[in-house]
């Protein structure tokens, strides 16, 4: 199937919160999700964003049933760890149901991670990462077999568990902060 790939703009954002919905509905976690679009907007094109998408757009003739050329999604940002140093996060990577299977996911993922991108110039390798690292749902298989097949690692084994300090909890804790 004929797709491209592309940096994801402002105008994408009520796409990407389209897709990131039908995510949340498939991962059955459609009570955690609180964001809107605008704050996607906010967040991944203002000055600093917290993060940077790309967006896989198929031609108009191979659009979806409902009318999409927007067909998947992979939304990324830099952290670091102190033991391998730069490391990309990979919060979702998102293929509509039925683009599945036609090698979109795997584009996605390929430009997160390309080492030689001109068009492309602060993805992966040329900010020198690491690693790319993502979290996923254990009963989820299907993606689980997709990351495996592409070399990723199963790094609970080594011990790792990832936590999480959600709003009330982040509020009480940043409450406790010593004062000046």
């Amino acid at each position: 199937m004929n797709f491209k790939i592309r940096a994801a703009t402002e105008e994408d954002c009520k796409e990407i919160w389209r897709m990131l919905t039908e995510l949340a509905i498939y991962l059955k976690v459609t009570d955690k999700v609180t964001i809107t679009h605008e704050e996607l907007k906010r967040d991944g094109f203002s000055e600093n964003p917290f993060f940077e998408c790309l967006v896989a757009e198929v031609p108009e003739e191979h659009k979806s049933e409902e009318g999409y050329t927007v067909v998947g999604y992979a939304l990324y940002f830099y952290t670091y760890s102190t033991c391998s140093g730069r490391t990309i996060y990979l919060q979702d990577l998102f293929v509509m149901q039925e683009f599945r299977g036609k090698g979109i996911g795997k584009g996605l993922l390929s430009k997160v991670a390309e080492e030689k991108n001109i068009f492309f110039p602060q993805l992966g390798q040329k900010k020198k990462c690491e690693q790319l690292l993502l979290c996923g749902y254990a009963w989820n298989t299907p993606t689980q077999q997709f990351y495996a097949a592409k070399g990723a690692e199963d790094v609970d084994s080594e011990g790792s568990q990832y936590m999480c300090f959600k709003r009330q909890s982040l509020d009480n804790l940043a409450n406790e902060a010593p004062k000046d």
